[in-house]
Parts: C-alpha cells; structure tokens; sequence
C-alpha cells in the first residue's frame, strides 16, 4: 500500500481554493499510484476557524465541500480535517474530526479527543471531546488515526485523563496516522519529533504525520510532516515552510532500507525563513502587494525591510525616511546605504517643520513646561500620521518594526512607532534582532555593519541611546525570557543571580505597559510565547506593579 503525505497552505473560510487545493493534490497522489493521501487538520477550512466556527453556513459549506472532494476519490483514498455537528442532544455543538473518503463518499468520521485549551489554542471553546474509538479498514490493513494533540505527550500533560492511542492499540493496528496543525516556534521541530518517537516506539508502529504549512495571521506552520519507522528513526521529513507531496511504500516504511537525520536548521534560519512565509502570506491572503515602513537607520527597521523585500519582492517595498533635528547624519546614510543594496524605492520625508508647527500650536498650552517624553512622543506620531497617511492614499500595509524587548517594556509609542497592520519582529527579542541581521549577511553585506554595530537609539532626544533607560539587552533578554516565556516570578528571576531592584524594575514595566500591548498590530509568533492571543493577561492588574 502506498500513503501520500499532502502538506498545503490553506486559506481560512476560502473554501473553493481549498477544496481546488486538495483536489489537485489527490490528482497528483492518484498519478503517483498512492493507495491513499492524506491532508492536516481541519484542512477543509484552514486552521484555526476559530468564531466562524460559530455560523452554521461556514460548517454547511465545509462539508459541502468534502463531499464534492469525496466523489472525486473512486481509486484513492483520502483522510481530510473538517468539522462535524455533534448531533447528541448533550455538550458543545462540534467537532474536529477527520473524514476517510473513499469509493466516491464519506465512508467514516474519526473525532478528536484531546481538545488543546492552552497558550494560541482554544478548541474546547467550540468542540466537544470525542469518547468512542474506532479503527479505519483499508486494503487489509488497520489504520489507528488521530489528530494533532491527540498524540502530544499525552503521558507528560496532566491537563488529560485519557490516551486516544492506549484506546485504539486494543484494535492491533497496523499504521499510525496523525493529521495536525501544528503552530511554529523555533523549540517546535526538535519537540515534535521526540514526541512522535516516543509514540512509534511505544506502539511499534510506522507514523504518518502530516501537518500544516503557512501563515493564517500571527500563527506560523512550518510543515516538516514526518515518516517515522517503528524503531523511532525518521524515514522522511517533508520541506520546511512550503508545500509538498510525497509517496510512501508502507512496507518500505516499516522496514526501511535507509533513514534520513532530520536536519533542523538554525534558530535565526529557522525565525528568519518563518517571518519570510508569515508576511508574505499575510498580504498575498488579504490581497495586498505592497508594504511601507519607516526606516530609521537602526537595527530593527533594516531587518525588517530586508525581510519584507524577500517575502514580497524588492519592487514592492516602500521605504521612507523621516528624519528630525535629532537623527544623526549616519542614520540617513546607513539606511541609504541599504536601499541601495537593495535597490529599493525610498524618499526621504524631513518632519522638522511639522514638529515646530506642532510644538508652536501646544506651546500656549504646555506652561512653559520643559521638553520631556511628550515631545519624543510628539515626533514618533508625526512619522506614524505620515506613514499612515501614504498606507491610506497608495494602498500600502504599514508594516511594523518594534521588537519583543521594547514591546515587553513599553518602549514605543502608540499611534506613532507602535502603528501597523502586521508586526515582524514583535516576538524577537533585541538580542535575537541582532543574531537575525547576521544571518541575513552571512553570504555577504546587506545590511551595512555600521547599523549592527553602533548603539541603538530612538534619536527622539540630543545624544539619546536606548541604555540611558534600558539594561543592556543582553541581560535585559534574559530577565524577560524567564518572565514571559518561563513564566518565573520576582524571586525565583533574582535567585538565579539577576540583580533584585533591577528584576523589579523591567517586570513592573512588563506588567504596566499590558495596556500598550493590547492595541498593537497582530504578532508574527516564532517563541513558545508570544505577546497577543497565547498571552492573556489583565491590564489594571497589581501583581508586581
């Protein structure tokens, strides 16, 4: 018997691409004589759904399409993530489910039983928990098929009471099959694989995974579907980040003759290729073709453009300068510098004028008090109604430039630096920033050196750098991480060596400026944990405050 892996890029509620998607898949699988292909969770409508879950019309449409899809498999099989109704008079109105197609029709519904609840998931908001377990017979062989978290360390996570595997095992399958869809972050790869070893070794069984791949707003899939033998070693790993189809020899799975090591790129390869996909597939799903930014001549709006030049093409990427009486003469020419490496549009905006308008038209109403962050504030808004004002008339997406380290302190101004319809580097921290500008050099200078090297600076102020209020990043990061992503406290952060009133100091920011958080663009997330939908916490909070 020969399986098909399909990992596609789906588009949430586009339900005739997705179904022209998987169509063209199973044509494909067919030509290649795979027996049966198979596609990641809830592929039919793209995941997460989430509220359009909600409307009985998206979950009609949903399985409209799947049916139009099973008439289509007559000698292929094929296994395709979808919703169904919970037709019991008892418990939520759903569930994920996975339909096996064969013979022109819907031959069976296989449900999910774990329903994640935690960090970006929030499946038991609309999905009932699947209680009955039942095996798939096809071509004389047993398939025990799951879906995504069903699988996931059922052993270790003490948030479920039953093992959907322990259930089916008692069935002596033959296959394991997983469909996922499985969000990024660069820890993610090396994790799921252990788990999917564990799984093959503990049941003796070859593993089918396939998951998901693309952006659907801030979450990332970043593919790498697995073959896994039944001795834990990995017979095949689909491409990272892009779409891609396969065929298996099961026999050859079970006993291979060769393995592959899964060769995880690096952390700045893997976050870098990860903000290339989510862009670009934020605006091509939107249907929007360029971006502007503003670029400053630091660190973080050079990466950023040179990100979004890659994920969109250099032509489309309009990059402005806006200098004040403040920026310093090698911030024009390192950010001319750049474009120029890249033969990108620019033009370059003075807001000099507009300033001094400004502070003339507040002047009689500020009471001769002293220059203080408001005129810093003041300058960062004039660059973001500017900014705004060319998105608006050409029709570009303003894309954010903030990094996770002035994120997590407040270190931004909102209308004005914070403005944006997507955030890059939001869930990179400055350390990280720096790492990924190396990377983007590594074959040669794009970004020029003196933008990695110089100190970093919002030039809202004479001589201004950000370590005038800021630790250093380099000890700043580490607070942080252990705050957001560890989710450790005051004392255990301290009594790994941090300084206490400093520790107090960059959590207390953290916890005070929540309400800045709350209104900034959507987050690409490439952590375990990163500010917006995995992170809820309250704004007028006291704890640490």
């Amino acid at each position: 018997m020969k399986i098909a892996l399909a990992q596609l890029n789906f588009h949430i509620g586009n339900f005739d691409s997705n179904k022209e998607k998987i169509l063209e898949a199973i044509r494909k699988a067919e030509a290649l004589k795979a027996d049966l292909v198979v596609f990641s969770e809830l592929a039919i409508t793209g995941y997460p759904p989430r509220d359009f879950l909600e409307f009985e019309d998206f979950v009609a449409k949903a399985k409209n399409a799947v049916d139009e899809i099973a008439i289509s498999c007559k000698n292929i099989a094929a296994i395709i993530g979808m919703p169904t109704p919970n037709t019991s008079k008892k418990g939520k109105l759903l569930f994920n489910s996975a339909a096996f197609l064969e013979d022109g029709k819907v031959k069976k519904i296989i449900h999910k039983t774990l329903l994640p609840n935690y960090d970006i998931f929030d499946e038991y908001r609309y999905f009932e928990p699947n209680r009955e377990f039942e095996i798939i017979g096809f071509r004389g062989k047993k398939i025990a098929l799951t879906i995504c978290e069903d699988i996931w360390d059922v052993e270790r996570n003490r948030l479920y009471t039953v093992n959907p595997m322990e259930e089916l095992i008692v069935h002596k399958p033959d296959i394991m099959i997983n469909i996922a869809a499985s969000p990024f972050n660069y820890n993610q790869a090396k994790i799921r694989e252990e788990v999917l070893r564990r799984n093959t070794l503990k049941y003796n069984l070859p593993l089918f995974y396939v998951n998901h791949v693309g952006a659907q707003t801030e979450l990332l899939f970043d593919g790498g579907s697995v073959v896994m033998a039944p001795s834990g070693k990995v017979v095949d790993v689909l491409n990272y980040f892009e779409e891609d189809l396969r065929v298996y020899e099961l026999e050859e799975t079970i006993r291979p003759k060769k393995f592959v090591k899964q060769e995880i790129p690096s952390k700045s390869a893997l976050i870098h290729d990860a903000l290339v996909m989510g862009i670009r597939n934020y605006f091509n799903k939107l249907g929007f073709k360029k971006a502007i930014l503003g670029l400053s001549g630091g660190i973080d709006s050079a990466v950023t453009t040179v990100l979004a030049a890659e994920a969109l093409g250099k032509e489309n990427v309009y990059n402005v300068l806006l200098p004040s009486k403040f920026s310093s003469d090698h911030s024009i020419s390192d950010s001319l510098e750049l474009v120029k490496n890249l033969q990108m549009p620019h033009d370059i905006i003075p807001i000099e004028n507009s300033f001094e308008t400004l502070n003339t038209t507040l002047e009689p109403y500020f009471h001769e008090k002293p220059f203080d962050i408001t005129e810093e504030n003041l300058q960062a808004r004039i660059r973001g109604v500017i900014l705004m004002a060319l998105s608006n008339k050409f029709g570009y997406i303003l894309l954010n430039t903030s990094n996770k380290s002035e994120a997590a302190v407040g270190y931004g101004t909102l209308y004005g630096d914070m403005n944006g319809g997507l955030s890059v580097l939001g869930d990179v921290y400055k350390t990280e920033v720096y790492e990924l500008a190396r990377y983007i050099n590594r074959n040669g200078e794009i970004i020029p050196e003196n933008i990695i090297l110089k100190a970093p600076s919002a030039e809202l102020r004479p001589g201004q750098k950000d370590q005038d209020s800021l630790p250093d990043y380099a000890i700043l990061d580490k607070i942080l991480y252990q705050y957001i992503e560890l989710r450790k406290g005051p004392s255990e952060i301290i009594a790994m060596g941090f300084e206490e009133e400093l520790v107090k100091k960059v959590l207390r920011l953290v916890n005070i400026n929540e309400y800045k958080r709350y209104q900034t663009p959507p987050i690409l997330r490439v952590s375990g944990k990163a500010f917006g939908m995995g992170r809820r916490m309250p704004i007028v909070a006291k704890y640490l405050s």
